[in-house]
């Protein structure tokens, strides 16, 4: 009887920490939508908001870190237990540096709003967010269900979100020889890009993160990365 109950409260701290993954999660949906939006509409007002709500997402990370530690002091989980409980802290932790990098891209709004616009690219980056956000939706949807072959749905679309920075990043060396006034513009946009393809492999990490807590083993090893150009300077 003594075990039931302190599985049972395992259960219930469980779930109010999933609970604050799940919060965490929309608020970075949000910021990755209204960085994005802010971006093609240079509404500097929206970026503003993405960059005062960052520290709301901060400090829901340290209070899932803080649950998680107290569940694993209190309630002495068992090993499988215990790897939900770290499962929970990867997560946070790439959610926290998506927020991050959706943060950066409303910083960088305000210099481009002054700038001549190039091209329809704050559109392709704004097509390329809301891939990230899609599957951002569905690794925490396929982490609530333990559902694997959603998650690795997802890290299969990352693909998809490397080919579009590769395709941007053409665009933007192009643009660059043709004019080099649209040079700064350009480097602006470019790092925006590159912050918006490492999105796309933060949620690929939490997708993989659902598929070993499933399986209990990771996706197949050594991912294609079908980015050419991480030897470029980084954002």
């Amino acid at each position: 009887m003594h075990d039931q109950h302190i599985a049972s409260a395992f259960d219930r701290d469980l779930e109010g920490v999933q609970a604050q993954i799940m919060k965490m999660g929309g608020m970075i949906e949000d910021a990755i939508r209204m960085a994005a939006e802010s971006l093609e509409n240079r509404d500097e007002e929206l970026a503003e908001k993405v960059r005062a709500g960052d520290k709301a997402i901060d400090e829901l990370e340290i209070q899932i870190n803080e649950s998680a530690a107290r569940i694993i002091a209190l309630r002495a989980p068992t090993a499988i237990d215990l790897r939900l409980i770290l499962s929970v802290i990867k997560i946070s932790a790439s959610l926290e540096r998506i927020g991050d990098y959706a943060k950066n891209m409303a910083k960088r709004t305000g210099v481009l709003s002054q700038m001549q616009p190039v091209s329809d690219s704050a559109g392709s980056i704004r097509r390329m967010a809301r891939t990230v956000e899609g599957m951002l939706k569905d690794a925490l949807d396929a982490y609530i269900q333990r559902d694997a072959e959603l998650a690795m749905d997802v890290i299969a679309r990352d693909e998809d979100v490397d080919q579009m920075y590769n395709a941007l990043f053409r665009e933007f060396l192009t643009f660059m020889l043709e004019d080099p006034r649209n040079i700064t513009a350009c480097m602006h946009l470019h790092f925006i890009a590159k912050n918006t393809e490492r999105m796309g492999d933060l949620v690929t990490s939490v997708a993989e993160q659902v598929v070993y807590l499933v399986t209990g083993q990771h996706p197949e090893e050594a991912r294609p990365k079908a980015d050419k150009t991480s030897y470029v300077s980084e954002a």
